[in-house]
């Protein structure tokens, strides 16, 4: 069996917040509507059941971990990208060749303490973190294990 890995999967909180995932049914939804091939290949090849997500609000005020989810379910097409009526619509992408994946992830826990991004930026140790890379604007990307546990430290968690 495979350690699990950890992600920060950003959303912004007016389209899905973590409270949205909370209220889910099952606490579950599908991730879906990534169009960055970057991102696209983590959802598709790397994330994995089991894996850690700490779910962030992204263009908001403030920006920051808003929660902790897991992975439930492994990479598989994208259902928006065949859908007309979805802002993900694809109409290149074909059913026998999806170019599109999501996976489905379950809410765990509520942060304690928002982590704010300006609170992220403040912790010397954090300092190669993805999200606080500049120009990095991936929706999915990968948490180191130390990253992952003082992320859930700053947020009350253990």
């Amino acid at each position: 069996m495979v350690a699990p890995r950890y992600w920060l999967l950003k959303s912004e909180p007016e389209e899905f917040s973590f409270d949205d995932l909370w209220r889910a049914p099952r606490r579950t939804t599908a991730w879906t509507g990534v169009r960055n091939y970057q991102a696209r290949n983590y959802l598709r090849d790397e994330l994995a059941v089991g894996d850690g997500v700490l779910f962030y609000h992204s263009s908001s005020d403030p920006s920051g971990v808003a929660g902790v989810a897991r992975v439930v379910r492994a990479g598989y097409p994208d259902p928006s990208q065949f859908d007309a009526a979805e802002a993900g619509h694809d109409p290149a992408s074909a059913r026998a060749a999806p170019r599109w994946f999501a996976v489905d992830v379950r809410a765990e826990q509520k942060v304690a303490e928002f982590v704010s991004l300006e609170r992220l930026r403040g912790e010397p140790r954090l300092a190669s973190m993805g999200v606080l890379r500049r120009g990095n604007r991936l929706s999915v990307q990968p948490v180191s294990g130390a990253e992952w546990k003082l992320v859930l430290a700053l947020a009350g968690l253990s």
